[in-house]
C-alpha cells in the first residue's frame, strides 16, 4: 500500500469480510445462549449487522470499487474462540458467559477498526463515508454496552 487511501481501501475490504463471517456466526451465537435476553440480543445484532454490510456495500460503491472482502484472520480467530467456548462448556450459564465475552471480543475489534476507518475517511475528505460508517461505529459501541450489561446484570452472576 502506497498511501492512505489504499490502506483505508484495504481495512474497507478486511471489515467487509469481518462483517460477513460474523453474520454466519450470530445465528449460531444465538442457538447456543440459554439466557432469553443474551439470545435477543444476539438476533437484533444479527438484524443490525445486515445493515452495515449493506453500508459498507454503500461506501464501495460511493468509491466505485467492487464490495468484496479480504480475509481476516483477527475475526477467524475471535470466531474459532467462541465456537470453541460453545463446544466446551457443559454448564449453560457458563456458556452464556462465555458467548458474551466472545462477542465483545467481537464488538471491541469493530469499534477499533471502524473507529479507525472513520477518522481515515475525514482525513481523505471522504464526509458521507465518514457518516455511514460512524453510524455503524454507533452500533458496535450500543451493542457493546447491552452486552455488558447483560454480562454485569445477568449472565456473569448466573455463571458465578
Amino acid at each position: 500500500m502506497k498511501d492512505l487511501n489504499e490502506l483505508f481501501l484495504h481495512t474497507l475490504k478486511d471489515i467487509y469480510y469481518a462483517e460477513k463471517q460474523i453474520l454466519r456466526a450470530l445465528p449460531r451465537m444465538a442457538r447456543s445462549a440459554a439466557s432469553p435476553e443474551l439470545k435477543k440480543a444476539l438476533e437484533h445484532h444479527k438484524e443490525e449487522t445486515q445493515g452495515q454490510v449493506e453500508r459498507l456495500e454503500q461506501v464501495f460503491e460511493s468509491l466505485d470499487k467492487r464490495a468484496r472482502g479480504v480475509p481476516c484472520e483477527a475475526i477467524q480467530g475471535i470466531i474459532e474462540e467462541a465456537k470453541s467456548v460453545m463446544d466446551e462448556a457443559d454448564d449453560p450459564a457458563v456458556r452464556d458467559a462465555g458467548i458474551v465475552a466472545a462477542a465483545q471480543a467481537v464488538e471491541h475489534y469493530e469499534i477499533a477498526r471502524y473507529g479507525t476507518l472513520c477518522e481515515w475517511a475525514a482525513q481523505l475528505g471522504h464526509t458521507d463515508i465518514k457518516a455511514l460508517l460512524g453510524q455503524t461505529l454507533q452500533e458496535e459501541k450500543n451493542a457493546d454496552a447491552t452486552l455488558t450489561k447483560l454480562a454485569t446484570t445477568k449472565v456473569n452472576k448466573k455463571a458465578a
